[in-house]
C-alpha cells in the first residue's frame, strides 16, 4: 500500500497525506483524522527509513566495522553486538552494522553522516590517533567510542578498561614466578587497547629492573593466523622466552595452538597468559590464566546505555566508564623450571584438545 493510493482516494496531495501521517501541526485536525483513519482501512504501513528521513531523524545507531573472517568467528564482539541490539530495539531502534575495508572506513562513516541513515555512533577499536572520533566530534554527530584515544583534545562518551592495569598485573605475576626472559605478542600499537597495555607491560618490567626481551616481541597479531605464525616465531628463537603474554583472544586462539603443535606443555615447559582468555567455543579441557574484563553482554549494555543517555542529551564528560581488569589464574601459566624442553615436551601436565589449523583471513 501506497501513499499514492490514499492521497488519490481522499483527493489531497502527497504531500498533504505524508504530512498528516507525520503530526505536522499545519495540517488541519480533520484532514489528519481523514488520512489516519484511510491510513488505518487501508493497512498502510509507512517505509521507516523513509520517515526517518522526512523527519530529518533516523531510527538506527551505526556500527563500522571492518569485517574480517576473524571477525565474523569472534564469539565476544558478536555477544556485545547483540547485547546492543536487543537494548536499542527496547529504545525503538535498530543496530545497523555497516560493513568497511579497513582502509575505506573513514570514507564510510562520511557516507553514513551524508544518508541521515543513522542517529549515532558505537566506535570500536579506537585508535591512537583516531580520525574517526575527529570526523565525528567536527560533525557534532552523537557517538559512544568503544575505547578512548590518546590524541583527542575535547572530552567524548567512552566505555573503556584500565589496559596499563592489565599489561601490569600480567607481567607481575610472570616475573613473581621467576621469568625474565618474557615474550609479548600484541596486535598493531596503532590500536589505543594495544599502546596501553604494552606500557603497564614495559613499565613493569623497568620497575622490577628486568631488561625487555626485545627479540621476543611481536606486535603485529589481531587475528587467529596471525597470532599463530607470530607464537611459531617466538618458539624458534635461540633462547626463546620462557613466558608469553598476548594481548588479545583473537591472536591467543592461534598463539596457544602453536604452542600445542610443538609440543610444548602450557603451565609447564612455557608460561603463557591470554588477555580476554580463549572464547567459549574453543576446545579446552582445562583454564587458562587471563587478564579478565566484564562479559560482552555487559559491555553491550553498558555502550547502548550510554548511547541513549547521548541522544537524550546528557553531558559528554558524565557518560565516561572506566572498568578495571583483573588476572583470573588458570593452568597455562607457573613458576619457571630449569627442565630441559626435551624433557618437557615429553611429559604434558595441561591436557588441551587440539585446536583447528586458523584459517587464512
Amino acid at each position: 500500500m501506497s501513499l499514492k493510493i490514499i492521497a488519490k482516494e481522499l483527493g489531497l496531495s502527497l504531500t498533504t497525506v505524508s504530512r498528516a501521517l507525520n503530526g505536522f501541526p499545519e495540517v488541519a485536525l480533520g484532514t489528519r483524522q481523514s488520512v489516519q483513519a484511510a491510513a488505518a482501512r487501508l493497512q498502510y504501513q509507512p517505509d521507516a527509513r523513509a520517515r526517518g528521513l522526512a523527519l530529518g531523524r533516523a531510527d538506527a545507531i551505526g556500527l563500522v566495522f571492518p569485517i574480517t573472517p576473524g571477525d565474523l568467528g569472534d564469539v565476544m564482539f558478536l555477544e556485545v553486538a547483540a547485547t546492543m541490539s536487543e537494548r536499542f530495539a527496547q529504545a525503538g531502534l535498530d543496530l545497523l552494522i555497516i560493513s568497511a575495508a579497513t582502509e575505506d572506513e573513514l570514507a564510510a562513516y562520511k557516507r553514513t553522516i551524508a544518508s541521515r541513515r543513522v542517529a549515532g555512533f558505537i566506535v570500536a577499536r579506537t585508535h591512537v590517533h583516531d580520525e574517526r572520533l575527529m570526523l565525528l566530534q567536527a560533525q557534532d554527530v552523537p557517538f559512544v567510542a568503544y575505547g578512548r584515544s590518546a590524541e583527542l583534545q575535547s572530552p567524548f562518551a567512552w566505555v573503556d578498561f584500565d589496559n596499563v592495569a592489565g599489561g601490569r598485573i600480567a607481567a607481575e605475576r610472570l616475573l613473581d614466578f621467576g621469568h625474565t626472559r618474557i615474550g609479548y605478542l600484541g596486535a598493531p600499537p596503532g590500536y589505543n587497547f594495544a599502546a596501553l597495555r604494552y606500557q603497564g607491560f614495559c613499565e613493569t618490567l623497568a620497575a622490577r629492573s628486568t631488561p625487555l626481551f626485545q627479540d621476543a616481541v611481536r606486535r603485529d597479531s589481531l587475528n587467529r593466523r596471525s597470532g599463530y605464525i607470530a607464537m611459531q616465531g617466538l618458539l624458534a628463537l635461540p633462547q626463546p622466552p620462557t613466558a608469553i603474554l598476548v594481548d588479545n583472544h583473537l591472536a591467543g586462539v592461534g598463539a596457544l595452538h602453536a604452542v600445542l603443535q610443538s609440543g610444548l606443555a602450557p603451565g609447564r615447559d612455557l608460561s603463557l597468559i591470554i588477555y580476554d582468555g580463549i572464547p567459549s567455543d574453543s576446545v579446552l579441557s582445562k583454564s587458562v590464566t587471563a587478564v579478565m574484563q566484564p562479559t560482552p553482554s555487559e559491555v553491550g549494555l553498558v555502550l547502548a546505555d550510554l548511547m541513549l543517555a547521548r541522544l537524550n542529551g546528557a553531558p559528554v564528560e558524565t557518560l565516561q566508564r572506566l572498568r578495571v581488569p583483573v588476572l583470573v589464574p588458570g593452568d597455562s601459566d607457573g613458576p619457571l623450571r630449569t627442565a630441559s624442553r626435551s624433557e618437557g615436551q615429553s611429559r604434558r601436565s595441561l591436557r588441551l584438545s587440539p585446536l583447528p589449523l586458523p584459517a587464512s583471513p
